[in-house]
């Protein structure tokens, strides 16, 4: 991964005063970088080809919104044709809004679907209550996604995480699963038949919600799990947090060292060949060529 090309900044600009120029002048400067990593991340990991029907799962936050919004920008420039097709899932949740989408994705011009399913009563029904319904929301919500990517003729699949997801996922692997892996920026899922991509890969969170304010998107927040402020998510999130304030930059390094692994200087012999490695010598063992 060509970690050189990341853009190194950590913080989004905020509003000066109440300057309405000044504002603006912040604002497109903003939109105009999430929009180059965005670009960037789809080069490097060679995310969107001609003739691709792209689905973008919006779920209703500022990251999906983001997502949504810089790929249709991108597409206006693009070297190659791809089509945009917005999905949401409503999961049946008590007191979704459910005319908040539709209203936002008509008035914005582009085809969109919005997918029924109560998978809402199967968590609650499975999941004892106070415990964390993540896992199994999310194994089902992909389930789902997936047959409808299937049953529609999409070739990607477009996953709203980003930089800040990605390395949190990489520490709760690395704390709570004894393994290290993150989320890849572009994956093949388990049964070969989805091309999964990440086009926020490069995009601070920070970022992304001062786009989500200045661009008021409608969200819709997530009320299955409640707060649980416990969750592991949210404690790695806090752990660093407080990285950032001790030594800022701290996040997007481990980031960077995700795409500058050296396999010889771990421990898995299933990536470097450890039994097999020897010393080549033409004399016994302990002598030493003289010096010139």
């Amino acid at each position: 991964m060509p970690t050189n090309r990341l853009p190194l900044v950590i913080k989004a600009e905020q509003p000066q005063g109440q300057d309405p120029r000044k504002l603006k002048y912040n604002t497109d400067k903003l939109i105009k970088r999430l929009r180059r990593n965005v670009g960037q991340a789809v080069m490097d990991f060679g995310m969107i080809e001609d003739g691709d029907r792209i689905m973008v799962c919006l779920s209703g936050g500022k990251d999906s919104y983001a997502m949504l919004d810089l790929l249709l920008s991108l597409k206006r420039s693009a070297p190659v044709d791809f089509e945009l097709i917005a999905v949401n899932l409503d999961q049946k949740q008590p007191g979704f809004p459910a005319d908040v989408l539709p209203s936002y994705l008509e008035a914005l011009g582009v085809e969109w679907h919005v997918i029924e399913k109560d998978t809402y009563s199967v968590v609650k029904r499975l999941i004892p209550e106070g415990k964390t319904t993540c896992s199994l929301c999310s194994r089902l919500r992909r389930g789902t996604l997936y047959e409808f990517a299937r049953d529609h003729g999409m070739t990607k699949i477009a996953l709203g995480h980003h930089l800040d997801d990605i390395v949190e996922t990489f520490f709760l692997n690395l704390f709570h699963g004894s393994t290290l892996k993150a989320m890849p920026p572009k994956l093949k899922s388990d049964d070969g038949r989805h091309i999964v991509i990440r086009p926020l890969a490069y995009c601070r969170e920070v970022d992304l919600a001062r786009m989500a304010e200045v661009r008021a998107y409608p969200i819709i927040p997530c009320d299955l799990c409640g707060s649980q402020p416990n969750l592991q998510r949210q404690q790695v999130k806090r752990m660093l947090a407080g990285w950032e304030r001790e030594q800022p930059g701290r996040t997007l390094n481990v980031f960077r060292a995700l795409g500058n692994i050296t396999p010889s200087q771990l421990c898995d012999p299933a990536l470097f060949d450890f039994v097999g490695l020897t010393v080549e010598t033409s004399g016994s063992i302990g002598t030493r060529s003289p010096r010139p």
